[in-house]
């Protein structure tokens, strides 16, 4: 197998890892995260609110919306949140379809923690949890031929909104979009003592495959999920500022 290339990309807020075979492949994904950054920056400014609410985004005009705002709006409304919970995965999402479009078997996009995954061969993809005792798992991932999402929210990692108390809240979905919406839901259901258990129920919906929580010392698993295995998860491992 020829060498995965591994390159650091940072647009303003959007910073993400970026994993390819060739070098066009890594061009291709840039190039759409300019792409679709420049399509939000532009709905943006015509309507602020849409990057301010917190709730569902009532579309008014489909017609002058590009697709990156009607995926945002579409998979956050089915967990009754703003679209803003789905912007980086959905910008991973894009990124890799654009890397598909060049003839790429082998592309991850990881956008500080939302991963989109298209692997021809097997790979492993870690679960970091800031300071919990609960260390170095990961998933392990057999050979795919069509993209997975793998999302992740955190109320003590990264500076996303989070109104929960997770240290990982983890949702897989073969839509990365949802499955970053749901990681915020679902990392937003997870309060300091109550059952972990009980908060999948905030992500019960059609296409969620599987999800995983960690608190403290407690995991809870839901679900259709990889197998977990040991791998060294380390925070210089992780894609940050």
């Amino acid at each position: 197998m020829p060498e995965i290339l591994r390159e650091h990309f940072q647009l303003k807020e959007t910073i993400v890892t970026i994993f390819a075979r060739e070098g066009r492949h890594i061009d291709a994904a840039r190039e759409s995260i300019r792409e679709q950054r420049a399509y939000l920056e532009n709905f943006i400014r015509k309507d602020h609110f849409f990057q301010l609410t917190l709730e569902p985004y009532i579309l008014l005009d489909e017609e002058e919306a590009p697709p990156i705002i009607k995926q945002m709006i579409e998979k956050s409304a089915v967990f009754g949140i703003g679209p803003m919970a789905a912007v980086a995965g959905t910008i991973a999402g894009f990124a890799v379809q654009a890397m598909m479009d060049e003839g790429a078997t082998y592309a991850v996009v990881d956008n500080g923690g939302d991963i989109c995954v298209l692997n021809d061969q097997p790979i492993v993809v870690g679960i970091y949890a800031g300071s919990s005792p609960i260390k170095d798992l990961a998933f392990q991932l057999a050979a795919r031929n069509r993209p997975l999402g793998i999302c992740t929210s955190s109320g003590n990692v990264g500076p996303s909104i989070s109104f929960g108390c997770a240290d990982a809240a983890v949702v897989i979905s073969q839509d990365v979009a949802l499955a970053d919406a749901a990681a915020t839901t679902l990392g937003n259901a997870v309060t300091l003592q109550g059952p972990l258990q009980e908060c999948f129920q905030a992500i019960d919906q059609p296409g969620i495959d599987g999800a995983l929580v960690i608190r403290g010392d407690k995991m809870a698993l839901w679900k259709e999920l990889p197998p977990l295995r040991r791998a060294h998860v380390g925070a210089e491992k992780i894609t940050r500022r």
